[in-house]
């Protein structure tokens, strides 16, 4: 599948049925040897109106992405394994 016929796509947890974000809203991690992903970082909206310009960002491993869809992407993760990382544009 071609990066570009990711875009738009909804992540969506199947532990809990969460709504994560928009993967054309996020960014991928590569791993600069072997050209792989190794995780997603989709923005993490509930803090949308800081007045710092860094941004939260949830690390999803790429390794939990269970199926890609039509209109999703499903990953299986417990919610406490959902890290945040903060980010400076």
């Amino acid at each position: 599948m071609r990066l570009s016929k990711l875009g738009g796509k909804e992540i969506v947890n199947l532990n809990d049925g969460g709504r994560l974000g928009i993967l054309a809203e996020s960014d991928l991690l590569i791993d600069e040897r072997n050209g792989k992903i190794k995780a997603v970082l989709v923005p993490d909206f509930k803090n949308q109106f800081s007045i710092f310009h860094d941004k939260n960002f949830l690390e999803i491993p790429w390794d939990c992405v269970r199926k890609i869809g039509s209109d999703m992407v499903i990953i299986e993760m417990e919610e406490e394994h959902l890290s945040k990382r903060r980010f400076s544009l």
